[in-house]
């Protein structure tokens, strides 16, 4: 099977606007970093949210994989795991959708 998408969002810490702000270019720098690093991942987009709305979370992340098999590469690939020890304690919850 391929095209496999694999969409995560998160709401991250900040007691003001700023420090969010700050947090969400944090992370969309990092895990920017990872593209052409990992075998299988075929594109990789960061976006921050600029809605506003409470219910909204504050970064997603889009990404396509040619296969299951590269994204399960995916999840334990040394320089993803770098990015996701990199940022603990930036995030207050995370979702995830995969999909073909």
């Amino acid at each position: 099977m391929s095209g496999i998408k694999h969409i995560v969002m998160w709401e991250l810490k900040g007691e003001s606007p700023e420090e969010k702000a700050t947090a969400a270019k944090r992370v969309k720098l990092a895990f920017e970093g990872l593209n052409g690093k990992i075998p299988g991942l075929l594109k990789l987009e960061i976006g921050i949210d600029f809605s506003g709305v409470d219910y909204a979370c504050d970064v997603v992340l889009y990404s396509e994989f040619d296969s299951r098999e590269a994204l399960r590469a995916y999840a334990t690939h040394l320089e993803h795991l770098r990015v996701r020890d990199e940022l603990t304690g930036v995030r207050v919850s995370r979702h995830q959708v995969d999909y073909a």
